[in-house]
């Protein structure tokens, strides 16, 4: 049985019939490809540090506080109802 090639065996068969403008091209086209893949992971670093930042501002602290007892204040509601159905 013949094993099937990979893409990158695929990639270079291409490769190999393009003239040297066209591979000059495809050179062109991938350092693009990679400036842009860097330019994304260096964003997403700056995102997550503004995150950080604004995650640790007094009024996220206060949000998750009030998140905080928002939940257990319904978490006692949902206790004493089902206790009150159980004693009936």
């Amino acid at each position: 049985m013949r094993k099937r090639p990979t893409d990158r065996e695929k990639l270079l068969f291409q490769l190999n019939r393009l003239t040297d403008n066209e591979v000059r091209d495809v050179l062109h086209f991938i350092s693009r490809l990679q400036s842009n893949s860097r330019d994304l992971s260096q964003s997403d670093g700056a995102e997550d540090d503004l995150v950080i930042v604004l995650s640790g501002a007094y009024e996220n602290r206060r949000a998750r506080q009030v998140f905080e007892w928002e939940s257990a204040r319904r978490r006692a509601e949902a206790r004493a109802s089902s206790q009150r159905a159980a004693s009936r």
